[in-house]
This record gives C-alpha cells, sequence and structure tokens, in this order.
C-alpha cells in the first residue's frame, strides 16, 4: 500500500465546518441509504474506487474506516479519514464524470456500494437523505476548488488570452485546478522538461497527471477530463435544451423535475451573459445579493439532481426542422434528437467596431467582470463601455479594487438603462467616473492592451495608458445557426407566439389550426426563451420564468 502524505493542508476547509463536510447519519438513516444500494465488505487496502474511474459511485461506512486520497507529483495526499455513518462522494457523482480521488479500505469493516443511478433515484425520492448529500456533496467541490485539488495544472501567463479562456471555463465549468503563473514562477524547468514543453508553448494543460495539452480547445479540455463521457447523444430524448444560461437551466430543471428525458447543450459553460454579473442584488430571494456564476453553478446542479444531462463544449450550429424528431447537430458534426427543442442560446455582447479589436481579447479586452478579471486589473486605471445593469454591476465591483473606472455610453446618461440602485453607487462611488455620449476610438498594444483612447461629443480625442476594458454594451442574439427554420426579427432575434403575424407563420408553413402557444416558433415543438428571443424583457428573472414556462407548452406538444 502507498504511503499517504497527511499534509495538513490536505483538509482544512475554509468554507465550511468538517461536520457540514463529512455528516455522520444514524443507523435509521444508514439502513435507508442501503435499500438503495450493495452491502460490500472490505479489508485494509481495498481500493472501492480507483481515481479517474469512469463509473462514479458513493459508499457508506458501516464499519470499519475509508481513506480518500488524491494523487499530486506521484504520491497520494489525503483528503478525507472517514468512519462509521459517514459516506463519500461530491458533485460529479451527479454529472457521471470521472473521478478526482481514491477511495480505499483503511480498516477492515463494510460499505454500502451506490452507483449513480440509484444515488440520483435517491436524492429524488428521500427529503432528508437527498437533501444531507447534496450539502455535502456541493461543499466538498466548493473545498476542492478553494484548495485547488483537482486532477488539472494549468502553466500560463496573467498576460496570456489564451490563459485567461482555459481559467474561465475550467473555473466556470466548476473543475479543480492549479494554475501556475509562469511569469511568476521562474523556477519551472523541471516540471517543464519532464512533459517537454518549451516557454513558447504557454499555456499549457497538464490533464490527470499523464496528458499535457498546449493551448487546448475547450472541446479538447472536456473530452481530456471527461466532462461528456457518461451522456448518450444518440437516444432520441423528450426536450433538447440549447444554452445552459438562467432559461436554459430553468427549462432543464423544470422539464427534468416533471418526467422529461432532457439533454442540455452548452458551448461553453453553465451561466451564460448572467455568469459575468458579478453580483445580481434585485433578483427575488437573495436580498444580500448572488453572483451570476454562483446562481448558474446552484441551478446546474440542481438540473442534474433531477436527472438532466448537460452536454459541456458541444454548441449547436444546425437544427435539422424539416424531420421528426428534430435533429440537434452541434460542432463535431455529430447529432441529437429531440421530440421537442427550447433554444436558449441569449445574446453576446456586441463588440467594438475597431478594426483590430481581436488581438486584445483576452488581452486587455474582456466581456466578463469576475474575481479573476478583477485580479488582472488591481490598482489600475480601466474602462467599462456600456450603460445597462451588467455594465453597472462591473463598475461597481471593480471599483472595489481598480484604482479608478471609467464608465463609457454613448447616450446622455444612465437613466433610461440603468436600475436605480446602480446609478446611484455610480454617482457616489468618488472612484467611477461617468462620460456620457462618449467612444472608444481606438486601442493600441504590443501583444496586450497598453493605450486606449476616447472621444466625447464636441470633445477632442483623449489617449489614456489603461490595460483593461470591459466590453458589456448592447446584444447581438445568437441565432445565426438556425438559418432558415424559424422566422427571426429584423434584428436577428427569434419571434414567438403572439408576435408572429399570420402571413410569417402562412410562409414558414405552419401547419395546425391552432396559433402558436406563447413562447413557440414558427416552427411547432421548437420553443425559444431568454435573451434570444424577440422582445424578450433582459431581465434574470424573467428568462428564469420563461424557460419554466415553455415546459408546459413542450407537455402540450408531446402529448400530440
Amino acid at each position: 500500500m502507498s504511503t499517504v502524505n497527511r499534509a495538513p493542508e490536505a483538509l482544512s476547509p475554509r468554507t465550511a465546518s468538517v461536520e457540514r463536510l463529512f455528516p455522520t447519519l444514524s443507523t435509521g438513516q444508514v439502513e435507508r441509504l442501503a435499500a438503495h444500494g450493495r452491502r460490500v465488505p472490505m479489508r485494509v487496502g481495498d481500493v472501492l474506487l480507483d481515481w479517474n474511474a469512469e463509473r462514479p459511485r458513493m459508499f457508506v461506512i458501516v464499519s470499519g474506516r475509508v481513506e480518500v486520497v488524491r494523487m499530486t507529483e506521484g504520491a497520494e495526499q489525503l483528503v478525507a479519514d472517514l468512519g462509521p455513518g459517514q459516506f463519500t462522494g461530491e458533485v460529479s457523482l451527479l454529472s457521471g464524470r470521472r473521478t478526482l480521488v481514491r477511495v480505499r479500505a483503511a480498516a477492515e469493516g463494510e460499505v454500502v456500494e451506490i452507483d449513480r443511478d440509484h444515488s440520483l433515484d435517491l436524492l429524488q425520492t428521500d427529503a432528508e437523505l437527498g437533501g444531507i448529500l447534496m450539502r455535502a456533496f456541493v461543499l466538498r467541490r466548493v473545498e476542492l476548488i478553494a484548495q485547488g485539488l483537482g486532477d488539472v495544472v494549468l502553466l500560463g501567463s496573467d498576460h496570456c488570452a489564451g490563459t485567461l479562456r482555459i481559467r474561465e471555463f475550467l473555473s466556470r465549468n466548476g473543475h479543480p485546478f492549479t494554475y501556475i503563473d509562469v511569469d511568476r514562477e521562474p523556477v519551472l524547468q523541471e516540471t517543464l522538461d519532464r512533459f517537454h514543453v518549451a516557454m513558447a508553448d504557454m499555456p499549457v494543460l497538464i490533464c490527470r497527471g499523464e496528458l499535457f495539452l498546449r493551448n487546448p480547445t475547450n472541446e479538447q479540455i472536456a473530452d481530456c477530463l471527461g466532462f461528456n463521457q457518461a451522456i448518450d447523444t444518440e437516444k432520441v430524448r423528450d426536450l433538447v435544451v440549447v444554452g445552459a444560461g438562467p432559461s436554459g437551466l430553468a427549462a432543464a430543471v423544470y422539464g427534468a423535475s416533471e418526467g422529461l428525458d432532457v439533454l442540455v447543450l452548452e458551448s461553453t459553460a453553465p451561466g451564460g451573459q448572467a455568469a459575468a454579473s458579478s453580483k445580481i442584488e434585485n433578483y427575488l430571494g437573495f436580498p444580500t445579493g448572488i453572483s451570476g456564476q454562483e446562481l448558474a453553478g446552484r441551478a446546474y446542479t440542481q438540473a442534474q439532481k433531477f436527472g438532466a444531462q448537460v452536454l459541456i463544449a458541444k454548441g449547436a450550429t444546425e437544427l435539422s426542422c424539416e424531420r421528426r424528431p428534430f435533429a440537434v447537430r452541434f460542432e463535431n458534426g455529430r447529432t441529437v434528437p429531440a421530440r421537442a427543442v427550447i433554444i436558449a442560446t441569449g445574446a453576446a455582447y456586441r463588440k467594438l467596431p475597431l478594426g483590430n479589436l481581436s488581438q486584445f481579447e483576452g488581452a486587455g479586452v474582456y466581456y466578463f467582470a469576475t474575481h479573476m478579471e478583477s485580479a488582472l486589473c488591481r490598482d489600475e486605471e480601466i474602462v467599462v463601455v456600456g450603460g445597462g445593469n451588467g455594465a453597472g454591476q462591473a463598475a461597481v465591483f471593480l471599483a472595489d479594487s481598480a484604482k479608478h473606472v471609467h464608465v463609457l455610453v454613448r447616450g446622455d446618461g444612465l437613466a433610461d438603462t440603468m436600475s436605480r440602485y446602480l446609478i446611484r453607487r455610480i454617482e457616489d462611488n468618488p472612484r467611477i467616473t461617468l462620460h456620457s455620449r462618449t467612444e472608444i476610438t481606438a486601442l493600441e498594444g504590443d501583444g496586450h492592451l497598453a493605450y486606449v483612447s476616447w472621444k466625447g461629443a464636441g470633445a477632442a480625442e483623449e489617449r489614456h495608458p489603461v490595460r483593461h476594458v470591459f466590453v458589456m454594451t448592447g446584444a447581438e442574439p445568437n441565432a445565426q445557426w438556425l438559418k432558415d427554420c424559424v422566422v427571426l426579427d429584423d434584428k436577428g432575434f427569434i419571434k414567438t407566439g403572439p408576435d408572429l403575424t399570420r402571413e410569417e407563420l402562412a410562409g414558414a408553413g405552419w401547419p395546425f389550426d391552432r396559433q402558436p402557444y406563447l413562447l413557440e416558433t414558427s416552427l411547432p415543438g421548437v420553443f425559444a426563451v431568454g435573451d434570444v428571443r424577440a422582445n424578450n424583457m433582459k431581465r434574470v428573472a424573467s428568462a428564469v420564468g420563461e424557460g419554466s414556462s415553455a415546459v408546459a407548452f413542450v407537455h402540450r406538444v408531446l402529448r400530440g
């Protein structure tokens, strides 16, 4: 048996007490859990679950002791030492992803082994035990992320667009990783030599301690980490949801909880544009606010609890609308069949009309304002472009760490586009300056943004040494992939329900006497919700409401 490194940092919970991370169940609760699994005797040294296993499952300790360890640099490090009444597992059990740890018997005894399917059944049918398990699973994943106890090492630079993209992808997908900034850790040659990596290859992802990927795509990362390995893309689904923003996740939660077989396609990570919000303070039920990323993470876990599956880094590229069931094609050319489809692909912030913009995206120009971006521009002057709530939230959040925040808007002010509570915070913050009727005219830099020029109405152009610009203005609907399947308005948003005219329905070949349901497109059985829908309310609460409401209409379509 390998020697376990019992480093003090192996288990030092900062976000929850040990009792909440590793609760001890009563004898009666253990017996209820045992009804969902099988009893397995164990001897010292038995490996119950090996790290990187493709079939995740949980163990409840009846007698004896179990060690949970992780591999780091060829050695084992203790994560937890569990006794009778305690249990293993974390959120990878819900998604079916590869395990991050090894579970081994430390003393002779007996455990109850519960596979993923029976674990999901338990979470949905036993409210008391389901609550205990879900809380522990989520807190354990939070702790793994906080301590970087994952199976990924990222070597990169804070000044590199590829590095920021990968960090955002892993963070937004809730996957723990260790990040090493090559600019701050010069003594890396031994690690680089081990994997035959040159500094010019950055960023590099060391995956599961075995594979190294030079500047990998999001899809390559998802494949390496087994994000989608448990998902069958060939079976016909009751409902395919395209997009995992607030509206798409709401549709997944309500659809799966009501018994539909739901699959979600997401091109990057759950959250959509809402994940760019550092704090949403006007969402019902959260008086102190909640970050967009945290809200998305909770909804994502909730959808998985009810059995919905989410394909990560698999964005839709085409909808085959001439046949039933529908076929949604995603980026590697494969298709998934569906009896009904909800389009929740959202909208992207409109890009600045500057010829050299692309060379600074991720290297000085950003479309998210999370703690990660905040750390990059600490004690520096920055620019936020936009007058909506997203821009206001970003400006207030970034002002806590930046030297000064310049907010640039094309209009006369913020009153028509931003919530009053955000306007007041901007007006009262001496570290924020509002520039009305002002637009960026030029970006300059060598590899990373160094200077920004802007011009106000009737004023001369100004050039400033600014290295960070946050663009949060306008919206471009992500509906181009639909081609001629559904009717769009003149701005490219999807028209639904009463917004569709008789002439448009006739031109689209609408086959029924009934009118389209409230959120139904010109193609029967295909719905649109959230920011991609014409005349949407552009509020998170509205998006969630549309996603959940669309499921009621899906039931009507499926009943025929």
